[in-house]
């Protein structure tokens, strides 16, 4: 086969679009669970090494967040807890908690959804990856099928809210 019969290799959008897709089918499997639906999946040597959603009422823990759990199964899957080879996607901005942890987890790109507002600790209200005073650097990208991440979350908090007036 000649150079010119290969196959295009996937953009880097398209790429991170499939990938959000599989932590948007997380968030799926955490709505049915009356869980707020946030996914993660993370990506090491172009496969799925983890993918986790939100398990807080599930399991009573406050720290079940979906990246929180998706580190725990990656650091496993591969024997380490620095998870230098690998890429986080999340469909919400990440907390303080699971923006830390990724950092302890020494986990290089983080591709992310939906802006948090209340919590987001990447772009929103803190900017923890990019503060110069950690000895480890992010990278990152949001708002990868934002308006789906987005809507899922506010699906979900709609639901909540009419179930509370019935």
């Amino acid at each position: 086969m000649n150079p010119e019969e290969l196959p295009a290799a996937p953009s880097e959008t398209a790429r991170h679009e499939r990938w959000m897709r599989l932590a948007l089918e997380e968030a799926q499997a955490a709505y049915a669970q009356d869980e707020v639906p946030v996914g993660a999946v993370i990506v090491s040597a172009g496969r799925v090494v983890a993918r986790a959603h939100n398990q807080r009422e599930q399991l009573e823990d406050p720290t079940a967040h979906a990246e929180m759990i998706a580190l725990t199964q990656a650091a496993a899957s591969l024997g380490s807890w620095r998870l230098s080879n690998c890429t986080l996607y999340v469909t919400l901005e990440p907390c303080p908690m699971c923006a830390g942890a990724v950092l302890q987890a020494r986990v290089p790109t983080v591709i992310w959804g939906a802006t948090d507002p209340k919590a987001g600790a990447v772009e929103t209200l803190y900017q923890l990856f990019d503060d110069a005073r950690f000895n480890h650097r992010v990278d990152h990208s949001g708002h990868v099928l934002e308006n789906e991440c987005g809507r899922i979350l506010s699906d979900f908090f709609r639901d909540q809210r009419s179930k509370k007036l019935k």
